[in-house]
């Protein structure tokens, strides 16, 4: 069975697909741990709900970077919870090492958009700004770049006329929240973990 540590900055809605998909047996894995660099963040309620260990990411003197030391005492955490590989479900912060060198290939990340067109923050409203036609979400697996590592699996969707960001943005989750559990299926056999 697959252990895995979970990343997150907001609602956990990724997180909660995960278990879903777990408790509906469609996904052999276990949630160790949940950490969030946001102390108010709902996925650690969500974690709570669900009886998995929690922590806050203690990144507050660092608006928008995941400083190196804070880095080595998450990836140590994880090891400790005994996770085989690290799901980012809407974190915010990019990683890097040492916590790329604890966890090699074994991190990955959802992105709503078809990688790799629309990478960073707010790719709805980048797809929107674009006038694209489709768009979509992906799973990769994270190295150093910003959303540029080996993708694991994608589906596309229309962008629909007169659709405003916040529609697209409800329409991708709803992609997300399925392809998320099946991806860490995919990924799990593929790397053989």
């Amino acid at each position: 069975m697959l252990t895995l540590g979970i990343l997150g900055s907001g609602s956990g809605s990724n997180m909660q697909a995960i278990l879903d998909a777990i408790s509906r047996g469609g996904l052999s894995a276990r949630i160790a741990m949940v950490l969030s660099d946001n102390p108010d963040a709902f996925i650690l309620e969500r974690a709570a709900i669900n009886g998995i260990p929690s922590g806050v990411i203690d990144c507050a003197a660092h608006r928008s970077k995941f400083p190196e030391s804070v880095q080595q005492h998450t990836a140590r955490k994880l090891q400790d919870a005994g996770v085989d590989l690290v799901c980012l479900a809407g974190f915010m912060r990019l990683v890097k090492q040492p916590l790329l060198d604890a966890f090699p290939s074994r991190i990955i990340n959802i992105h709503p958009s078809l990688l790799p067109e629309f990478p960073g923050v707010e790719a709805w409203q980048q797809a929107i700004a674009a006038k694209a036609r489709e768009t979509g979400v992906t799973v990769h697996v994270v190295d150093s770049g910003m959303d540029t590592g080996p993708i694991i699996l994608q589906e596309a969707i229309p962008v629909l006329p007169d659709e405003t960001p916040g529609q697209l943005h409800a329409r991708l989750q709803i992609v997300e929240h399925r392809i998320y559990p099946e991806a860490i299926k995919q990924y799990s056999r593929n790397f053989k973990l």
